[in-house]
């Protein structure tokens, strides 16, 4: 497994949005979807605002590979579950993306069951 380079870590940083999306049976990319995600510790880490129901969640989650684009640029990743920085998550997306209600849905129970660290391939 590769890992970030500090270009792409700042880089990921920056922007605000990505597009994610998982592998179909036959290998192939579903459709790019954007998500908000942040950097934490040199991870990457999206959360779907609909929960486990989350179209793109679905998708990711069954083969755990895919593909994420920001800023003109893709990368090959896997998504892994990971609960372990929870915390540390919401603060950042508070901190990235202010205290709306986009963020509080985003930071809310459901959204937390489906935190996902990004990591490229």
């Amino acid at each position: 497994m590769s890992t970030w380079t500090a270009e792409e870590l700042h880089s990921l940083d920056r922007v605000s949005e990505i597009r994610v999306a998982g592998r179909r049976q036959d290998g192939s990319l579903r459709t790019l979807t954007i998500v908000w995600h942040v950097v934490i510790d040199g991870n990457v880490y999206v959360r779907s605002v609909r929960g486990v129901e989350g179209g793109w969640y679905k998708g990711v989650m069954h083969h755990h590979e895919g593909a994420i684009s920001w800023d003109g640029k893709t990368r090959e990743v896997t998504y892994t579950p990971d609960a372990t920085v929870d915390d540390q998550i919401d603060t950042a997306y508070l901190n990235k993306y202010g205290n709306g209600s986009p963020t509080r849905a985003i930071i809310n129970a459901a959204a937390k069951a489906t935190t996902l660290r990004i990591e490229p391939r």
